[in-house]
């Protein structure tokens, strides 16, 4: 594995130019410009007119990511959204930033052809990004689930945990999330707690999971997940917390908080304060951007029912949990972790599959969602006190 090394000290597996719009209004000239190029150059943006803090830090840590060799941020003129403090904060971090005001530039088209020649020009700054060694010790990897059927519990959730565990004996930084899809779990979480503190935490975020739930009237299981053999709530959360091994947790983090140090971090989603309006149900999406804004190399997307998403910025693994549904989407599907009910595998033989595949792909070799060029990203609206103590 031979990484892309930033000027920050962060190692990259992509080297891509972002081109980033700052208010839905610049979307259709961001993307017109993205489009323009190949899978190196990808957009994504924050939508609203006005950001919260949570916004603007989501978007800041996704522009200074390590698969991001260089970003244009695209603004109409009028939006609220800081260009100018997100610029320098791009140029801190030593990515070559520019920024393109469509007020200013003339409207859609001119826009569109001056954004094409300030990437073209990125794309051939960033070609002379120095390289070196990586191993899986340099990597962040997450992992989340969705359309998760009755195979889910049995095949690739814990075929994702024991590849977990094996990362983390690497000195890799694994996190897993869905707090939500996690109640019911609790005791086993804070079991693992590597101290007290970090059991405090769990108990906290998942007490804060329960009440936004109960109060928002949101669930975790859908229509799918019955049709597909699952049977309770219980045996859902479960499923979805196999995915996390059997190691230490090392502590609690909130999107945008990158840990330091190797370990298994719980990622809490759900915005802190009382439970309002405006935090949206479970999207499989928005929560891999999280994952990605909170310094993600890869994704690993378990699935039983099927799922063809993918994500700007981070390559998706996705692992195919049920053997008739591999079968029937093999071409969006990475790993087969099926076969352990149709062939007799073992947990560690799709473990090791997952291991090969996450070497591969930080590797260079592209992903079967970045071959059929899925650039999903949903970005939302959420509060966190970020001031609190995190990632003991």
């Amino acid at each position: 594995m031979q990484g892309y090394v930033r000027q920050d000290g962060k190692l990259g597996i992509r080297n891509t130019v972002q081109v980033v719009f700052l208010v839905e209004c610049a979307h259709h000239v961001a993307k017109r410009i993205a489009e323009s190029f190949t899978a190196d150059v990808q957009y994504f943006g924050f939508p609203g007119c006005y950001p919260s803090d949570y916004g603007h830090r989501l978007v800041r840590n996704l522009c200074t990511h390590a698969n991001v060799g260089a970003v244009l941020l695209v603004s109409l003129g009028c939006e609220n959204f800081d260009r100018n403090r997100l610029h320098q904060e791009i140029r801190q971090s030593g990515r070559p930033c520019e920024t393109l005001v469509i007020q200013e530039t003339g409207g859609t088209a001119p826009s569109i052809a001056e954004g094409c020649r300030r990437v073209r020009e990125m794309l051939a700054t960033i070609a002379a990004t120095p390289r070196r060694a990586m191993t899986f010790g340099d990597l962040i990897i997450g992992t989340v689930c969705g359309g998760s059927d009755g195979t889910s519990g049995i095949t690739g959730n814990p075929a994702v945990g024991r590849a977990f565990d094996r990362l983390l004996a690497d000195n890799a930084i694994c996190m897993f999330e869905e707090s939500g899809e996690l109640i019911g779990c609790e005791p086993h979480m804070m079991a693992r707690a590597a101290d007290e503190s970090v059991r405090r935490d769990i108990d906290a975020a998942m007490s804060k999971a329960r009440d936004y739930y109960s109060t928002m009237g949101l669930g975790s299981f859908s229509n799918g997940n019955a049709v597909g053999g699952l049977t309770t709530l219980e045996e859902k959360s479960l499923g979805a917390y196999a995915k996390s091994g059997d190691g230490k947790i090392s502590g609690v983090i909130r999107p945008t908080e990158i840990p330091t140090k190797p370990g298994l971090y719980l990622m809490d989603v759900v915005p802190d304060g009382e439970p309002r309006f405006g935090y949206p149900n479970i999207c499989d999406t928005s929560e891999i951007v999280e994952l990605i804004a909170t310094g993600c190399h890869i994704v690993l997307f378990t699935t039983g029912r099927g799922s063809v998403i993918g994500s700007v910025i981070a390559p998706v693994i996705k692992v195919c949990n049920n053997p008739q549904t591999y079968a029937r989407l093999s071409d969006d599907m990475d790993i087969n972790a099926g076969r352990i009910i149709s062939e007799g595998a073992t947990l560690d033989d799709v473990a090791d599959d997952i291991l090969r595949a996450i070497e591969n792909t930080a590797s260079g070799m592209p992903t079967k969602a970045e071959k059929l060029g899925h650039v999903e990203f949903v970005l939302t609206y959420k509060d966190f006190d970020y001031g609190k103590a995190c990632c003991r």
